[in-house]
């Protein structure tokens, strides 16, 4: 029986710049299929269609105030913000570590400023509808996602290989 891996750290570049000390939490995204129910004679239920990936969002929350990542607002262009999430995630039962990396690109939809009291904490929370996403696990990809290119790679395997083929791609 072992232990699950757990998140014992994680740090947050955007661009490149460095959120170490003020990157307090991120939302990873949530990944879904849209799909529509299809059921024709002879069917006994219905079957659900795949027609792909739904749209995909990453939030994160900084303590204080980011004035790099506010400039970042409002971007003209899809892609126009990288941010990279680094984290450590150890079992306690053999202390192995693994490096969790998530890549993803878009541009920033809100900004909630949070509330200003004197003496309180502070908060930023950046919400970035995604045009991209790729997961590593210890250098193997996962998930490698680009919208804009029709790229849908998962364990390995490009499941629009034949789509894009088909399309000229």
């Amino acid at each position: 029986m072992g232990m699950p891996n757990k998140l014992k750290d994680f740090n947050l570049f955007e661009d490149g710049f460095n959120y170490s000390g003020q990157a307090t939490e991120v939302t990873l995204p949530k990944l879904s299929r849209k799909m529509e129910e299809y059921r024709a004679g002879g069917m006994s239920g219905p079957v659900s269609v795949d027609f792909g990936q739904e749209a995909m969002q990453l939030e994160w929350t900084a303590g204080g105030l980011v004035k790099e990542s506010l400039k970042k607002y409002a971007a003209a262009i899809h892609g126009a913000v990288q941010l990279r999430f680094a984290g450590a995630y150890q079992s306690d039962d053999d202390a192995r570590v693994q490096a969790v990396e998530i890549v993803v690109r878009g541009r920033y939809k809100e900004v909630d400023m949070g509330t200003a009291k004197v003496a309180d904490d502070t908060t930023q929370k950046f919400t970035m509808p995604l045009s991209a996403y790729k997961l590593t696990i210890d250098g193997e990809v996962i998930f490698d996602f680009d919208f804009m290119n029709g790229i849908e790679i998962v364990g390995g395997e490009d499941r629009r290989a034949a789509i894009n083929k088909a399309i000229g791609l």
